[in-house]
């Protein structure tokens, strides 16, 4: 698919939301055999599967949310906009607003309602890779005093977001001193490929295309860099297109060249060394030994500043409406984070706000367990923790924005035993810790089956798994095992005894026994 326009300077517009599937495709095509006059617009994702498809006539400062939108709905929408209609009986919402937004307007109720739309202001409202469309970029400003904007960024206290960022949750403006002093070529590198589809990285690489890059080539700025290579998955076509379209229009006028690559949808391609191994065609894509660190030693062994879509697109936020950021707070702000059950919603919170605030945009009521940071996140049975960093960690769950929901069917047991196959059969195998730590691990809890709980043995493996780890994947390898010991205590003390309290684990169910299956 190809965007063949922007919006920003139209004032009557249909826009489609992208979407996974083929419903939104056959949505985009409907509307565009019957639109002459009125333009219809592809854009990126809401982030809300339970809306989708989804789509939002526009008339000046008014907007119709129409949701779950057959062809059939749309072409009778835009028909009616041709012969000077705006039509709202249909709609789940309508929106007033400033005509010149440049972010999604959002309702004040129903689940587009939680949360703010900044990092994600454009998802699903500007047209991905048109940068006509977003206004002022800050890749402009920072060329004119690069100096200046590492002294802004410092000021703001911007920490990393996601498990493959160079910066993971620690600040970045010292990573960029050290890249700016460090011999040798910089390059930039945009770590988009994570192969957790509930992360937000593929989202804001499909839907704030021009964002993402526009905050990589401010980084360049920063840094001195005259290259930017952008990391994708391989099965991520629509976020490769985009970013390409994007780069070549970025690119226009600057010395900076915008490469776009791809790596493989693996897991673990997706941590930061592990992703510069893949970038140079490493056959065997293994974690790299720290220090030095890619701020050195990075791509091709040049100085790199990588950073995850999700940094980029805080960072244009951040300097864009600076007065929004809390330097004095240790986490200064937003974090996006998907609630990911039988539908997933994507939402964008401040840092100080509850994790349990995120439960607003998904149709569910309740839980038994939720599983906070991604494949390596934390169990826990509440979500009362605010979403900044140092409040994450301190509750040993994970930042890497993802919140996943079960039910009482659910055993405890078995999805902690599911988490520790995936890290025995997924690691990259060059450290002993983690290669041999996590078949260990599986092992142990296989046991419990058998009747033998040892916490001791467990617990002290995990730590050493924790501390002695080359990268983050064996560092975090073992977290769901022991939070899930230490939330649900009694549902591994009843296995031991030949009881699953969720009535998951039975003999017709071996499947559920750790080390028979692989969380994919």
């Amino acid at each position: 698919m190809t965007m063949e326009r922007g919006t920003s300077d139209e004032t009557r517009v249909v826009r489609v939301c992208s979407a996974d599937g083929a419903r939104h495709a056959d949505v985009l095509e409907s509307a565009r055999e019957v639109a002459s006059s009125v333009p219809v617009v592809e854009v990126g994702s809401l982030g809300h599967t339970a809306l989708a498809p989804v789509v939002l006539a526009t008339d000046g400062g008014r907007t119709g949310f129409y949701v779950d939108c057959s062809p059939t709905e749309v072409r009778g929408l835009v028909e009616r906009m041709e012969d000077g209609e705006f039509p709202t009986e249909d709609a789940r919402h309508v929106v007033e607003h400033d005509p010149d937004i440049r972010r999604l307007p959002t309702p004040e109720t129903g689940p587009l309602a939680v949360g703010r739309r900044e990092a994600l202001g454009p998802c699903g409202w500007l047209a991905p890779a048109f940068p006509e469309d977003y206004g002022r970029l800050i890749a402009e400003d920072a060329r004119e005093d690069p100096d200046g904007l590492c002294e802004d960024v410092a000021a703001l206290g911007l920490l990393g977001r996601g498990r493959g960022d160079g910066c993971h949750d620690e600040p970045i403006a010292p990573a960029w001193d050290a890249v700016r002093e460090a011999d040798g070529e910089p390059v930039v590198v945009v770590n988009g490929n994570e192969a957790d589809p509930a992360a937000a990285d593929r989202l804001l690489l499909e839907g704030a295309s021009v964002a993402v890059l526009d905050g990589a080539l401010a980084v360049a700025a920063a840094v001195g860099a005259e290259d930017v290579v952008v990391y994708a998955n391989e099965a991520d076509d629509l976020a490769f297109e985009r970013c390409e379209t994007a780069g070549d229009a970025l690119a226009e006028g600057t010395d900076v060249e915008i490469q776009v690559a791809a790596g493989p949808d693996e897991y673990r391609a997706g941590e930061r060394t592990m992703a510069l191994e893949s970038l140079e065609g490493a056959d065997r894509i293994e974690a790299r030994r720290t220090p030095p660190g890619p701020e050195e030693h990075g791509l091709f062994g040049r100085p790199t500043a990588i950073h995850t879509p999700r940094t980029l697109a805080q960072l244009r936020t951040a300097l864009l409406e600076p007065d929004d950021f809390e330097p004095d707070d240790a986490d200064p702000g937003t974090r996006i984070v998907t609630v990911a059950g039988e539908e997933r919603a994507t939402v964008e919170l401040s840092t100080g706000s509850s994790l349990e605030t995120a439960l607003g945009a998904v149709p569910r009521e309740g839980f038994k367990i939720a599983c906070v940071g991604g494949r390596f996140g934390g169990f826990t049975r509440s979500l009362e923790t605010p979403m900044s960093a140092p409040a994450l960690r301190s509750s040993n769950l994970g930042t890497n924005g993802v919140i996943e929901l079960f039910d009482g069917s659910h055993c405890t047991v078995a999805l902690a035993g599911k988490r520790a196959s995936f890290a025995r059969e997924a690691n990259c195998g060059r450290c002993v810790p983690c290669r041999e730590g996590s078949k260990q691990l599986v092992e142990l809890l296989r046991a419990i089956y058998d009747g033998e709980y040892d916490t001791g043995s467990i617990r002290e493996l995990s730590r050493v798994m924790r501390r002695t780890s080359t990268c983050y994947f064996g560092r975090a390898a073992s977290r769901p095992v022991t939070t899930a010991m230490d939330a649900f205590e009694t549902e591994f003390a009843a296995h031991a005894r030949g009881q699953c309290l969720a009535g998951e684990c039975t003999d017709d169910q071996p499947a559920s026994r750790p080390g028979s299956t692989v969380e994919s």
